[in-house]
């Protein structure tokens, strides 16, 4: 018996489409994968490590899963990455299969011996980041600017920052990553209290001089990750990150952070590469990731329960595209 509406024939071209999908995921070692990909992107190699198998037995697993829709590979230079898929807003049936499944799985906290492995694989993106800035700190600006020259992304980001401002009555201010200290006489201007939050002492040695040298007596400089503000229980009206998620091991997570850091009514606004495929930047400007989708920050924030604002696009002459996106959390209810 069909349903009203439906021919028998549907109904049987409707069940090949889930075949595939249940099918793959009918397997505790695939269903686990999703679970370590819900907001991390990860590698062949990372994937191995983290479940201790053989390099040729997970790229089977990521294989069949990869035909069936259960994630989708991310080129990252000369690395293949795999990550859960971006477009499942569709009412067809295999995406909301596939979204059901996603559901089913995240209900579930990830195994200790799991997270711990998370942890070690950030910890190894984290070292290789901070090193290349130890070596680079000198020629920070000359590198960031092969790339995309600082006023072309601070201008619009500075802008917008102070557009919203005339309507909120911000108090505080966090920047992520600040570099040289380029913006710091932005949010200075705008917020009575301003911290900077940089893991590279070079980079805060560098940031500290910018504020010397403008006179500015309000940023406090924070060596460190957004792990010892939320350790300090630190909140924040405005948080703003320039160019640094694709330097940051967990992007995802550095945005649940940044989320459980503002104040209710807070604002994060980010700058950032659009994906592209120039895999020089890894090596010249330490970059570790090569860019993002737009649906990646959008999906990122709404998990870190962000709503999305305004967003605005930047095209450079080189080839590079700039996303400058505005992310806000609600005021809770009185």
């Amino acid at each position: 018996m069909t349903t009203p509406g439906t021919t028998a024939s549907d109904s049987h071209t409707s069940v090949d489409t889930l075949a595939p999908i249940y099918k793959a995921s009918g397997d505790p070692l695939r269903l686990e994968i999703l679970r370590v990909l819900r907001r991390d992107t990860f590698g062949v190699l990372e994937l191995s490590q983290l479940f201790d198998m053989r390099q040729s037995g997970m790229s089977h697993h990521l294989k069949v899963m990869h035909r069936a829709g259960l994630l989708e590979p991310q080129r990252e230079g000369n690395a293949i990455f795999y990550r859960r898929p971006l477009h499942l807003g569709s009412d067809k049936l295999a995406d909301q299969t596939i979204r059901q499944i996603f559901e089913m799985v995240d209900r579930f906290e990830l195994p200790e011996h799991l997270s711990q492995r998370i942890h070690a694989i950030r910890e190894q993106r984290a070292d290789q980041s901070q090193a290349f800035f130890a070596r680079h700190a000198e020629q920070f600006r000359e590198q960031q600017e092969l790339i995309a020259a600082f006023d072309l992304y601070a201008g619009p980001v500075a802008d917008l920052i102070r557009r919203r401002s005339s309507r909120h009555n911000w108090q505080s201010a966090l920047e992520i990553g600040p570099g040289e200290g380029g913006f710091l006489p932005v949010l200075s201007a705008l917020c009575p209290q301003v911290v900077a939050l940089d893991n590279s002492r070079n980079m805060l040695a560098k940031a500290t001089r910018t504020c010397i040298d403008e006179k500015i007596h309000n940023v406090e400089l924070i060596e460190g990750v957004t792990d010892t503000l939320l350790a300090r229980g630190d909140s924040f009206d405005l948080i703003v990150a320039n160019m640094v998620l694709h330097h940051v091991p967990s992007p995802a997570d550095l945005m649940l952070d940044a989320a459980a850091l503002m104040n209710g009514g807070g604002c994060l606004v980010v700058s950032d590469l659009c994906s592209h495929d120039q895999q020089w930047a890894q090596a010249n400007c330490g970059d570790l990731w090569l860019g993002f989708e737009p649906e990646e920050l959008t999906a990122w924030a709404t998990e870190a329960g962000l709503m999305v604002g305004e967003s605005l696009f930047i095209g450079l002459r080189n080839g590079f595209q700039v996303q400058v996106r505005e992310f806000w959390k609600a005021t809770p209810v009185q």
